[in-house]
């Protein structure tokens, strides 16, 4: 059994789910100390930070994640316990195995191999990890990244450990994401007397017009990087309960993953126009939850593609598909960032799990990324 198959185990025993650590952090801080880390810990209200530094100089190197999972779902419908580490026909289960304690274990472990050989290396490697990514991400990557640039410190790179690839480990990095714009819509009605629609107004029959030129919208074409903008209904209510009543109120949340092309003000202006030509008279609470990023080709990319092509004998994929991910508070800093993890067909799925080779492979790839840059 390898030393990062060894930890990813002890990871998962760890209950962490949002926002709890559950000791997981500790695990990490142990092994850094004794590599020559100083180590940090913030705390924001529930939520359990690290930053660990090796080093002092320029340029930064920096490995993030998150040590927070989601909830299990249905126990009875796992294989074993969720939070019991197993591992049947080389695949290892349990939540968190892919998202993202196999990336979180492949990190420490790559990089007490990396100082073991090069205890004099240039610059500083850094960690910085959270248990809210998977939550609010209110007080976890947002609020140490606001503590780090308030005392002036920086990062150059920046590897979160997300599972980014596809089919095999290794074969997709991201280099950007897509922003997040979420809206909770309410459409005011009037309630009625089904046998009587004159006496009242139907904020369903209202919206629905409206609701169909949103969803079949060409928003844009996105660019050589970058999907085009999509517009997706999450959740739609309205209604009493009973059969006879028509509502007065429908209340909807729906959530707009933009590319640099557009802005957050010209979004809501459209959407605003769209329900506005249709008489649709409502209100709107409008949340950003991420602003789009992207990583131009330069260092950490290309040592991230020579490091993965050294392993598996084939480039990667760069990619800014997917969801969001703490890369985009960390972009703002002037990092470069890239995302490299392992596959992530059953994330956030019961039965979650990960292929044991993977984690192995990944940490050869931290490894490589490190001797590229810092060696």
């Amino acid at each position: 059994m390898t030393d990062a198959l060894e930890l990813t185990r002890a990871l998962i025993a760890c209950p962490s789910v949002t926002p709890a650590d559950a000791g997981c952090q500790a695990l990490m801080t142990e092994r850094l100390a004794a590599s020559g880390f100083s180590i940090e810990t913030l705390q924001f209200g529930s939520v359990t930070n690290l930053w660990a530094r090796r080093g002092d100089a320029r340029p930064v190197l920096c490995f993030a994640g998150h040590t927070d999972v989601v909830p299990t779902g249905p126990l009875e419908e796992w294989r074993s316990d969720p939070f019991t580490p197993v591992i049947r026909d080389g695949v290892l289960y349990g939540r968190g195995a892919a998202d993202m304690k196999s990336g979180l274990a492949a990190m420490v472990t790559a990089t007490e191999e990396f100082v073991a050989a090069h205890p004099d290396h240039r610059g500083s490697i850094a960690f910085l990890i959270t248990s809210d990514e998977e939550g609010p991400s209110v007080d976890g990557t947002k609020r140490v990244v606001e503590a780090l640039k308030a005392r002036g410190e920086t990062i150059d790179w920046c590897i979160v450990g997300e599972p980014s690839s596809g089919q095999s480990v290794g074969d997709t990095i991201k280099i950007g994401r897509r922003g997040s714009l979420s809206g909770r819509l309410t459409v005011h009605g009037v309630q009625g007397h089904v046998a009587y629609p004159q006496l009242a107004e139907n904020p369903v029959h209202t919206l629905a017009p409206a609701l169909a030129e949103l969803t079949a919208r060409t928003w844009d074409a996105g660019d050589a990087f970058f999907q085009p903008t999509t517009f997706q209904i999450s959740n739609l209510n309205a209604g009493t309960g009973a059969p006879n009543v028509i509502p007065g109120e429908l209340k909807a949340r729906f959530n707009l993953r933009y590319s640099p092309v557009q802005t957050v003000e010209v979004l809501k202006k459209t959407v605003e126009d769209i329900l506005a030509r249709h008489g649709v008279r409502h209100t709107i609470e409008w949340y950003v939850s991420g602003e789009p990023f992207y990583t131009p080709p330069g260092e950490l990319s290309q040592a991230a593609v020579d490091a993965i092509t050294a392993v598996t004998g084939a480039a990667p994929q760069l990619s800014t598909g997917g969801g969001t991910s703490d890369g985009r508070f960390i972009a703002p800093l002037g990092a470069q960032v890239v995302e490299l993890g392992v596959t992530n067909a059953t994330i956030h799925k019961v039965n979650e799990c990960v292929r044991v080779e993977e984690i192995g492979l990944l940490h050869r790839m931290y490894r490589g990324v490190l001797e590229r840059l810092l060696a």
